[in-house]
């Protein structure tokens, strides 16, 4: 029986799978960063989405996060309670707020940046030629 499936969507899929697995294998560590701090993922991807300078329209930050108004309205809030995000006025157009991130919202996320990007123990098990491999083939990925 061959290694791999012999046809090339059969093969995506299965090593999506894996991917996907080992992403949710190794979740509960990024939870735990987000529980040490009171967050929750979906506080981290909004923490994701945001700058300390270049602040974001709720709209933008709504179809971003592909909610409505109402919902992306209650995530800035709770991050707003959290001290990590503020709404300001834009000079030109009192009617638009602004969302951008405070000292201490730029601080969590370089924080959780940096443990998400700590690699687990089993990815460093791998020896060298499979992590090249593995960089290789995910570097071929477009952007988002």
């Amino acid at each position: 029986m061959p290694k791999f499936p012999s046809s090339k969507p059969a093969l995506a899929r299965r090593a999506w799978g894996l991917m996907f697995q080992f992403l949710m294998r190794t979740a509960p560590e990024r939870s735990r960063s987000l529980g040490r701090r009171g967050l929750t993922p979906n506080d981290s991807r909004a923490l994701a989405s945001l700058e300390a300078e270049r602040g974001r329209t709720m709209r933008s930050l709504a179809d971003e996060w592909e909610c409505d108004a109402s919902n992306a309205t209650w995530i800035v809030d709770r991050l707003e309670r959290f001290g990590l995000a503020e709404r300001r006025l834009v000079p030109h157009d009192r009617r638009v707020k602004l969302v951008v991130l405070t000292s201490k919202g730029v601080k969590i996320k370089a924080e959780l940046l940096e443990e998400f990007h700590t690699p687990p123990a089993s990815l460093l098990r791998l020896d060298r030629s499979a992590l090249e491999a593995l960089n290789d083939a995910l570097e071929k990925l477009p952007p988002s």
